[in-house]
């Protein structure tokens, strides 16, 4: 089985394949002075609560935005999984996803973005852009060769939630209602919802509009010109039906891409 593990600044995803099949997953919080003992601690109470022995893990994978945790999570592999056969895989730039990176500066993509191109690329196998709705709203642009050509970052829902809560004297920090009752709030919490819902999804829809003009007028699409949109992140759910261009809702995208990866670089192992 396969531990696929996805560090982000906010929250760690974890998943288990056998085969192609995700079988177990987690999301917990991001605790970024976790060390690996204290990893272990957490997640054998979670092999416990399903049934699942250490000894069942045979490879391990990670991609992770926060160094210090990406320390501790192969730390963790390699003390604690000892029926690893192979090294544990750190995705970055120099790994082998399958894509052509064309950013100027590589070393500074992260590596969640990297893992969300690749397997839409696996996915679709043309052009494709990825809106990872996370702690951050990332746009990931894939070229109709399997190029990485770069994308967009903004501020995610939460920031932007927790900031207007934080500078404001009288605005409350809300949970977003996922169908608001109508674009113009009836009350402050309506308001803020609608304004949450609403705008990020038109920020999504314009940035579509705006990636796809120069995609296009770059010959990175096919021919039709059709541009495949996929959305993930612990947000995408509740934003996608607020956009009119996201095409595609899979919250497993980035775990998928990991095993991906792992797999792509396994065959060269076994060659």
């Amino acid at each position: 089985m396969l531990l696929a593990v996805n560090v982000g600044n906010s929250h760690t995803v974890t998943g288990v394949f056998y085969d192609q099949a995700l079988i177990h997953q987690w999301q917990l919080k991001s605790d970024h002075g976790k060390t690996a003992d204290e990893l272990a601690i957490r997640y054998y109470s979670l092999f416990q609560i399903d049934n699942l022995q250490k000894e069942d893990i045979t490879a391990f994978i990670v991609s992770s935005v926060v160094p210090t945790l990406e320390n501790s999570w192969l730390q963790f592999a390699s003390k604690y999984l000892a029926n690893c056969p192979t090294s544990p895989i750190a995705v970055s730039h120099r790994t082998d996803t399958g894509l052509t990176l064309l950013t100027t500066n590589p070393a500074e993509l992260g590596a969640d973005r990297i893992v969300n191109a690749a397997a839409a690329w696996e996915s679709f196998g043309t052009a494709a852009i990825v809106v990872d709705v996370g702690t951050a709203i990332t746009f990931d642009c894939v070229s109709k060769r399997g190029e990485h050509l770069g994308g967009t970052i903004h501020p995610g829902i939460g920031i932007s939630l927790d900031a207007l809560a934080e500078r404001t004297a009288k605005l409350p920090r809300i949970e977003l209602n996922e169908k608001p009752l109508a674009v113009i709030g009836a009350n402050t919490v309506d308001a803020i919802c609608s304004g949450t819902l609403h705008g990020f999804g038109g920020l999504i829809d314009r940035m579509i509009e705006l990636l796809g003009k120069e995609m296009r007028e770059r010959g990175a699409v096919a021919a039709d010109g059709k541009i495949n949109v996929i959305a993930t992140g612990g947000m995408a759910e509740i934003i996608a039906p607020h956009s009119s261009a996201v095409e595609f809702v899979d919250p497993t995208l980035t775990l998928t891409g990991l095993r991906l990866i792992y797999e792509r670089n396994r065959r060269q192992e076994d060659c």
